[in-house]
Formats: C-alpha cells, sequence, structure tokens
C-alpha cells in the first residue's frame, strides 16, 4: 500500500512539472516584458525591497546564512544578517536591471564628462584597451559579485570581440525570453554543455576574447580552497589555457550607490605550471579562486551566497 502511495505520488509530481514550469516561464516573461515599461531605478529599489523579505522567508536564505557562518567565523550574528540582507538587496536589483540590460551601460567614450551609470580607473581603461588591440585572445573570469550580467556589456559597448560562457535556464520558455535580452550587445553567447569546451577553444584560436563565471560549485570539478574550506572548481579555464596559452584577467563590477558601478580588471593573473612546464589545471584553479575570495572578501554582501558553496 505504502509503495503504490509513493508511485501515485511520484506519477503526480512527474505529470504536475511540467505545468509548473510552464507557469514559472510565462512568470517570468510577462515580469521582463512589464519591468521594462518602468524607470530603472524606482525598479531596482522595489525589487530590492521585495527580495528582502521574501528571500528571508526561503530556505535559501538559510543557505546563505551557513555559507556566511563557515566564511566568516570571526562576525558576530548580527553582522552576518546584514550581508544576509545586502545579498537579498543585491539579487532583487540585478533581476530589476536585467530587463534594462540594453540602455544599462551608459558610459560614452568620446564624452567622458557626461553622467554615467559607470566608473572605471584609468588603469582598468588602459588594460581594456590593450586586450582590445593587441590583436591576441584571452580568458576573462568573473564572479557571482555586483551585477554580473555587466561585463558583457562594456566589452562590446568598446569593441572587444567576446565568447561569452552561459548557463541556460531549465524552462524553455523563460530560457527564450532571457536570450533575447542577453543577445542585445552582448557578444557570442556560447552555452554551457558538451560542445562548450571546443567552441570556447576555436573563439581563442581565432584571436577572440573568452569570458566565463568560474566561482559556481562543481561536483567532478578540481579540489580549492576557499575561505579555508575545499571546494570544486570548474576546471574549464585552466584546460582552455593547455591549448591555447593566453593572458587571464579578472573582471568584477561593483555596486555603488545611487544605482551606480564600478568596473575593474585585474592584472594578469599567471598561470601556475607544474615541473614540465606545463599548465597545471588545479594549481590554476587555486589562483583564479583566490582573486574570486579577495573580491567577495570586500564586498561580502554583493556575492550570491544562497548555494552550496562546500559540500
Amino acid at each position: 500500500m505504502n509503495r503504490l502511495l509513493l508511485r501515485t505520488k511520484a506519477r503526480l509530481r512527474d505529470a504536475a512539472k511540467p505545468v509548473a514550469e510552464a507557469a514559472v516561464g510565462a512568470l517570468t516573461v510577462a515580469l521582463l516584458r512589464t519591468t521594462r515599461y518602468f524607470d530603472p531605478d524606482k525598479t531596482a529599489n522595489f525589487f530590492g525591497r521585495c527580495t528582502r523579505f521574501i528571500g528571508r522567508r526561503l530556505r535559501e536564505d538559510r543557505i546563505g546564512r551557513e555559507n556566511l557562518k563557515a566564511a566568516f567565523p570571526e562576525k558576530s550574528a548580527e553582522e552576518i544578517e546584514t550581508i544576509l540582507s545586502g545579498v537579498w538587496d543585491n539579487l532583487g536589483r540585478i533581476g530589476a536591471e536585467f530587463a534594462h540590460l540594453d540602455h544599462i551601460w551608459d558610459y560614452d567614450l568620446d564624452h567622458p564628462e557626461k553622467p554615467s551609470r559607470i566608473e572605471f580607473t584609468p588603469r582598468t581603461k588602459e588594460i581594456f584597451d590593450t586586450l582590445r588591440d593587441d590583436g591576441k585572445p584571452a580568458i576573462i573570469f568573473a564572479s557571482h559579485l555586483g551585477n554580473w550580467e555587466i561585463p558583457a556589456l562594456g566589452a562590446v559597448a568598446h569593441g572587444l570581440d567576446c565568447a561569452i560562457l552561459f548557463r541556460r535556464p531549465n524552462i524553455e520558455s523563460a530560457d527564450r525570453a532571457i536570450e533575447r535580452i542577453r543577445a542585445v550587445k552582448m557578444g557570442t553567447l556560447v552555452p554551457a554543455g558538451r560542445e562548450a569546451p571546443l567552441k570556447l577553444a576555436e573563439a581563442l584560436q581565432r584571436g577572440q576574447h573568452v569570458a566565463m563565471l568560474v566561482d559556481q560549485y562543481l561536483g567532478n570539478g578540481v579540489e580549492v580552497t576557499f575561505f579555508g574550506r575545499k571546494t570544486k572548481a570548474n576546471p574549464t579555464l585552466a584546460r582552455l589555457l593547455r591549448q591555447v596559452e593566453c593572458p587571464v584577467h579578472g573582471v568584477r563590477i561593483i555596486r555603488l550607490s545611487n544605482h551606480r558601478f564600478r568596473a575593474e580588471l585585474t592584472e594578469e593573473v599567471k598561470p601556475v605550471r607544474d615541473a614540465s612546464g606545463q599548465i597545471d589545471i588545479q594549481g590554476t584553479m587555486q589562483a583564479v579562486t583566490s582573486v574570486v575570495e579577495g573580491w567577495v572578501r570586500e564586498y561580502p554582501d554583493q556575492w550570491l551566497w544562497l548555494h552550496r558553496r562546500w559540500r
């Protein structure tokens, strides 16, 4: 009897899944379309308030708290809660900003004196200009910090030829809507999957720049230390370097007050080599992970702590 009941529940769950996914997809599409009709700054404020209220009642809030306690054992409970509230606020603002990606990057190279949402240092501009003009491929990594969709906008807006690795949403209708938004001024999009490493290697061989997020846990990845604990990192970046040796730089977008952002490019991150001179996969991914940890320590409330980082 119990076995029959379990089978029945499983069948009902499987039957309901497509309906639920279709509903979520339709809601995502409607929300993205509707958000575009409203002022992006006011919408970002509203979404930030909503996610702070709703998010603190979700299972992910507990995961985020556990992650933060593990990463910052020296911080008080009050400090952890303040950071976690900022995480939800940042996530809500990203949702609002995503609907307006086609005009978030408004920096005018011809008129840098004009007011803009974006700022960056002279050194970042110098590194960017070198990457754009040297005729060589490069790998640029980012993390889920600030608004991680924005670096691609700046790259394309200022002439950097990029192939960008991204992960498709599981829901097809939401995927189509999001892809249409991302297709605006965001370079060549390469969906994650079995063929992705080959396509990215081909892009490097053509002299393109390859961009990817590197801070997600990967069960069959390589072991690295992150905030003093062992975790698994995706080795794609280091494996690409074994095929096409080229410069590696990190990029981050820091959220500032008044709906503004600061873009920063790191100096070249040198790969680690083994005794034979070959790229060391684990060592190189540790070097990249250490850069990300430094970023997160500076702005912990702008990083996405809501998924399992250590397992």
